[in-house]
């Protein structure tokens, strides 16, 4: 029976001290080109030492950067999400030629409003990360950008 609690509270004290890794944080902005169109940021702070991958990566690969704008009546998508121009490396883990971001990269979508403002657009991006030796499952969050 002893053996047993102190099995117990070493598996406790153990998964209290699990670290939880979050190399990627995301914030969004949004920038007026006109009357009707919007410029719309994703901008991911990344960790020292971790990468973010591109939206555009061969198969086999790492799982790419993807963008899902929710529609809406309000707004109409201007074309991909373009995205800044990164590294493009020969990556170790893949063995694969493979553009990736390092410290920060800004995803940038444009729309059309369609009627009044302001409202808010939602958007799910999903994500992948990796160090020199080790990657991340891909990872989904909720993105918010408010259009005034």
């Amino acid at each position: 029976m002893k053996r047993l609690i102190l099995f117990f509270a070493l598996m406790i004290a153990f998964a209290g001290q699990a670290q939880v890794l979050k190399p990627v944080k995301w914030s969004t902005s949004v920038t007026k080109i006109s009357a009707t169109e919007y410029e719309l940021v994703a901008t991911a702070t990344i960790e020292k030492g971790w990468h973010l991958y591109s939206q555009t990566i061969p198969e086999d690969g790492p799982k790419p950067t993807k963008f899902v704008f929710a529609g809406s009546p309000n707004y109409l998508k201007k074309g991909n999400t373009v995205e800044e121009k990164g590294h493009t490396v020969q990556d170790p883990i893949f063995e694969m030629q493979i553009k990736y971001f390092e410290n920060k990269a800004a995803f940038k979508q444009r729309i059309r409003v369609k009627g009044k403002t302001p409202f808010k657009v939602k958007a799910t991006v999903e994500f992948m990360v990796c160090d020199d030796s080790r990657c991340l499952p891909p990872t989904e969050e909720d993105l918010m950008f408010t259009i005034k």
